[in-house]
């Protein structure tokens, strides 16, 4: 059962939430994880205050300022370490201006008590400055955030004006945080398989651009589109041209017969794809440039599959989970599903390789890629 936001002594707290109850870093980054997949199921906001002290203080005085966040947090809050140096607290349900709210309360007691924090500000899934309330610009979908539910657990705005807010209370990001660095090991693998793939298919390279030239030497050999890579960074992708020069003309006058649900297009016998095109693409040889991609580090061989820029901003919340990782050259959806499944089966694909990403599961994953690619399995 949620409870209100009701007013302790710290006394009273004490008895109740001590500093023994402070979660380890390790501990607060699954807490996040799972706010955030709570917030994305209920299309809520939920937001991550950060406390440090403006110079190294030692451990007494890091623990006091942990003190300081259990008596000002609700029953609702999660407490813990953020990393060595600092204390942080996850907010359900609230938005960045109850986020500043709190940690202007939560400062105001800290120098009460002869500490000098620094306060950061972190929400999910909105950005936020003081006056701009109504001017949110979302992480996911393009456009306001969706409002939520009035909770009780919510910090009473009213008391808002009891410290009125500063200029330069920004608001940080908080979904780069889930992003997750490509491993040493991974980029190893990348880096010689993608040397050797152009090393040893050159010839293949060179002929088909050859083909694509003599065919219709009106079109350039390479396409090129701004797709999402990691943590929604926009990169540009090469392939091999398989589509008329006016093929994104066409896209919207074709909109109906997207076969796709969910933001992807795709079409069976897209009326815009070239006769040598269609071989390509049954094939996957129009892919084969994608291997100077992952050289440059925009895309590894294993990951979800990068959506154009503007399909990915049509995406809900959860899909974007898919951005938290390098995109690839194949995943499971590559060889389990492309075409016969739906686009939300398609993302709980890549966040499940995203939560078993492992060595050894990179490698089966490219091993399947070559009978899946050669029977043309879901391919259009």
């Amino acid at each position: 059962m949620r409870l209100g936001l009701v007013r302790h002594s710290p006394a009273r707290v004490e008895d109740f939430r001590s500093l023994r109850d402070l979660y380890t870093p390790r501990q607060m980054a699954g807490l996040l994880q799972r706010e955030r997949a709570r917030a994305d199921r209920h299309e809520r906001e939920f937001a991550l205050v950060v406390l440090r002290l403006r110079n190294d203080a030692g451990e007494w005085s890091i623990l006091r300022l942990a003190r300081v966040l259990l008596d000002v947090a609700r029953t609702t809050d999660e407490v813990g370490r953020y990393d060595d140096d600092a204390v942080a607290c996850i907010l359900p349900d609230t938005d960045a201006g109850g986020a500043w709210f709190f940690a202007r309360r939560a400062c105001s007691m800290a120098r009460r008590r002869g500490l000098d924090p620094i306060c950061t500000v972190y929400a999910y899934p909105s950005a936020w400055t003081p006056g701009e309330e109504d001017d949110r610009l979302s992480v996911g979908r393009r456009g306001p955030s969706r409002g939520k539910a009035p909770s009780a657990d919510s910090f009473d705005s009213r008391l808002r004006d009891e410290i009125p807010p500063s200029d330069d209370q920004d608001v940080a990001p908080l979904a780069p945080m889930f992003v997750r660095p490509t491993p040493w090991w991974k980029r190893l693998i990348d880096v010689v398989a993608a040397s050797c793939g152009v090393v040893v298919l050159s010839p293949v390279l060179l002929a088909v651009a050859a083909l694509i030239k003599v065919t219709d030497p009106q079109g350039p050999v390479l396409f090129k589109q701004r797709r999402a890579g990691l943590g929604g960074k926009p990169f540009t992708i090469y392939k091999f041209r398989t589509m008329r020069t006016d093929a994104e003309a066409m896209k919207r006058q074709l909109a109906a017969l997207n076969e796709q649900d969910g933001p992807a297009f795709k079409i069976t016998n897209d009326p815009r794809v070239t006769p040598i095109g269609r071989f390509l693409r049954r094939t996957s040889l129009d892919e084969l440039p994608q291997l100077f991609n992952v050289l440059k580090g925009d895309m590894s061989l294993v990951g979800p599959r990068p959506l154009p820029v503007e399909e990915s901003d049509g995406c809900d919340r959860w899909h974007r989970r898919r951005l938290d990782v390098a995109p690839g050259l194949t995943c499971i959806w590559q060889v389990h599903g492309r075409s016969r499944v739906t686009f939300d089966e398609w993302a709980r694909m890549d966040i499940r390789y995203i939560r078993r990403r492992r060595l050894w599961h990179d490698l089966s994953l490219l091993v399947q890629t070559i009978p899946a690619v050669l029977l043309r399995r879901g391919a259009k």
